[in-house]
């Protein structure tokens, strides 16, 4: 346990747990941000390192939730985009395109982001564009926690080493595989409603 614990405190960790987050099938809330802040602490002289690699990860997740939506196409939509966002996000894509779509890659969760990007994908957003605008954003946003933990980050370590912080981490990871189980039985039971 603890060294798989310690394999997501490294940057193949960091890497990783950013691809899993932008996915459709995992529920990890604040869990790269929480990481970016803390590898950066912990390692201040590669503050560069982390917004990038957390960007990196998150563009690879969201690649594969943009190809799913693709996949799936306008008429798919419904098996993986609840009925009470979808006309929304139908409406910004026609309205705004990759840039309305790919803004919300600078709020943190609860805000969904994956069915904007599997929306973006079933829509045929410029993919190109969408992505140059997803990492910007992504960059932007894990670029501004990493020069917040340069300025914080002895209180920073001492709050994420503590044993309440633990006790938070201990229950991120329960909340964590309780929502990926959520997030699969939503979809499958989506999917499995949806005419083929």
């Amino acid at each position: 346990m603890v060294s798989w614990f310690h394999f997501f405190l490294s940057w193949w960790g960091l890497l990783l747990l950013s691809a899993l987050d932008a996915s459709l099938f995992f529920f990890i809330p604040l869990g790269n941000d929480a990481l970016v802040i803390y590898m950066t602490a912990a390692h201040r002289e590669q503050v560069w390192l982390y917004p990038l690699l957390a960007t990196a990860g998150s563009t690879v997740g969201a690649a594969t939730t943009y190809w799913i939506g693709w996949k799936l196409g306008e008429t798919g939509l419904p098996r993986i985009v609840s009925g009470r966002h979808l006309e929304r996000m139908r409406a910004k894509v026609r309205d705004a395109g990759a840039v309305a779509m790919a803004l919300p890659a600078m709020l943190p969760p609860p805000f969904p982001l994956t069915p904007f990007v599997a929306t973006c994908g079933a829509l045929g957003v410029n993919a190109g564009r969408f992505f140059l605008l997803f990492a910007g954003f992504r960059v932007l946003r894990f670029g501004a926690e990493a020069m917040l933990a340069l300025q914080y980050g002895e209180g920073a370590l001492r709050i994420l080493r503590s044993e309440n912080f633990r006790m938070v981490i201990i229950g991120f990871i329960v909340m964590t595989f309780a929502g990926t189980a959520v997030s699969i039985v939503t979809l499958w039971k989506r999917t499995a409603r949806q005419p083929a």
